[in-house]
């Protein structure tokens, strides 16, 4: 489930990045939405939603990427809670379902708060996907997994976004936790990056592998073709998942 950060380079390149992604194996798109305050990311996914928004990018442009990737493969929008409750979250859902993506991640939106955003979410087949984190305590995990749609996002650490050496001891015992409080599948994300790392979250017993950092530092380090560099690692990253 790789990650992409909508206009990084630009518009444009992020489209073939998400295509390089589609052909390289991904089964869904985790599609970013450039902010100026970005909570959740670390550096390198901030810096280059910082340049996207040099570029130009804007929620209207990224639609437009989700429009053409979700005829090849489920997208999912993340996004901040301001983009969505400043327009209204009945408009702003209502655009993001005739893009055609297919869940909406909105990682300082606390289960419980902003019902309007989950009322419009049901409304036009939305799946609003939750976040849980290592520190949230077994009654908070129930309650958000109970309510889980789509997936349950599963954070593997505390922090923000980015790569970590040191991370597949705890991978069993969280994915558990998380699997115990939901019906629906159990995806984990935050500081993975490798192949390796990849193939033992899903030993751990994870339905699906988050990846973003990772790709987002190949594209900008791979300024002549990022849509191959991003894609070749995606290719790795599900040839190690493959049963």
């Amino acid at each position: 489930m790789p990650y992409l950060m909508g206009g990084f380079p630009t518009l444009e390149e992020s489209v073939r990045i998400g295509e390089a992604y589609v052909a390289a194996g991904a089964d869904l798109i985790e599609l970013g939405v450039p902010y100026s305050d970005p909570l959740a990311d670390g550096p390198v996914i901030h810096a280059a939603g910082t340049r996207a928004l040099a570029a130009g990018s804007s929620i209207a442009g990224v639609l437009e990427v989700a429009r053409t990737l979700a005829v090849d493969v489920p997208v999912v929008l993340m996004c901040y809670a301001n983009m969505v409750l400043a327009p209204g979250a009945e408009p702003f859902v209502e655009r993001l379902a005739r893009a055609g993506a297919c869940g909406l991640i909105v990682p300082d939106l606390p289960v419980g708060e902003g019902p309007e955003v989950l009322e419009a979410c049901d409304a036009h087949g939305i799946a609003l996907i939750p976040l849980v984190a290592p520190t949230t305590t077994p009654e908070r995990m129930q309650e958000i997994g109970a309510q889980a749609k789509g997936f349950l996002y599963t954070v593997s650490v505390v922090g923000t976004t980015g790569e970590r050496e040191a991370l597949a001891g705890r991978f069993a015992e969280i994915v558990s936790r998380a699997k115990a409080s939901t019906n629906v599948p159990v995806a984990l994300g935050f500081g993975i990056g490798t192949p390796e790392q990849a193939r033992m979250a899903a030993d751990a017993g994870a339905d699906g592998v988050i990846v973003g950092t990772r790709l987002v530092r190949a594209a900008e380090e791979t300024p002549e073709d990022p849509a191959a560099a991003a894609g070749a690692l995606v290719a790795g990253l599900a040839a190690a998942l493959e049963i």
